[in-house]
């Protein structure tokens, strides 16, 4: 009703404005009662809302979150008590870490399930599953936790060896074409920092992945298309700290470091909340 009221007053200011240049008026030249008719209709499109604009600034109410390697969906658990705190709806993948393309299948069937837009967040080899799957337009923004992030077609392996090999590749162990982490690695290398108490829990649910998961390449890359976010672990022993970095620079996000071993998500829960709330409210 005020917008109208507005809108009713800006065409009375035209109606006097009209009259005084059918009037001979010397102190109304041509000049003038153009940019006073001009001024009353920008007054008008100014009270008029941007719809697009209000759009952007929207914050989004859905994550979609995407686990990595000998690991599972419980190792999110400390970030989605937070997002759910938050408000967010949350959904945690169950990777079968048997295949890129099965694994990018279930993070496509979480995406549907979604009742809107949704940030889509991964940890380790998940990110090569958001880098294929991230296209999916449901997706709003994509959020990296010390994770891979191939090119499209590019062999991870070949980049990643000129970096510093990271201590945890001696610790897996393989049988039956599946690899898992040690015992020993496992606390030390990929969990660090973690609470033995629930390192050891971890440890007990971490998923065995194939022998030919980490040789498969991506068709596509998501970062190149949408904003992106990315968390460096400094003392991460199962990817070099370099190499994330590298992959962060690359895609251009907005990035953080932090003071953790490879699993932020377990040790620095707050931060990797904090990082991917930002993401939702600036996608």
């Amino acid at each position: 009703m005020d917008k109208i009221n507005d809108l009713e007053s800006n065409a009375g200011t035209r109606l006097r404005i009209d009259r005084l240049a059918s009037e001979d008026v010397p102190s109304i030249s041509r000049r003038t009662f153009s940019a006073l008719t001009l001024g009353a209709a920008a007054a008008s499109l100014a009270d008029l809302p941007s719809a697009p604009a209000a759009a952007r600034t929207r914050p989004v109410r859905n994550v979609v979150l995407v686990h990595g390697a000998y690991a599972d969906g419980s190792s999110w658990m400390e970030v989605i008590e937070r997002l759910q705190g938050a408000g967010l709806n949350v959904t945690s993948v169950q990777n079968p870490l048997t295949s890129l393309a099965d694994d990018v299948a279930a993070t496509q069937r979480a995406l549907a399930l979604q009742d809107g837009p949704a940030i889509l967040a991964a940890h380790s080899w998940g990110g090569t599953v958001i880098s294929q799957a991230g296209l999916s337009p449901n997706v709003a923004g994509l959020v990296y936790v010390a994770a891979r992030a191939p090119d499209a077609g590019e062999d991870y392996a070949v980049l990643a060896a000129k970096y510093p090999t990271p201590p945890a590749n001696a610790g897996l162990v393989e049988a039956d074409g599946f690899k898992q982490l040690s015992k020993e690695a496992f606390l030390r290398d990929f969990a660090g920092g973690v609470p033995t108490r629930r390192a050891l829990a971890l440890y007990a649910v971490q998923g065995r992945i194939s022998d030919s998961l980490f040789a498969a390449k991506t068709t596509v890359a998501a970062w190149r298309h949408k904003r992106t976010w990315y968390a460096v672990s400094k003392n991460d022993r199962t990817t070099s700290p370099e190499l994330e970095r590298f992959l962060a620079a690359r895609m251009r996000a907005k990035t953080i470091e932090l003071d953790s071993s490879h699993l932020s998500i377990v040790s620095h829960p707050t931060e990797i909340t904090k990082l991917i709330l930002d993401a939702a409210a600036n996608r």
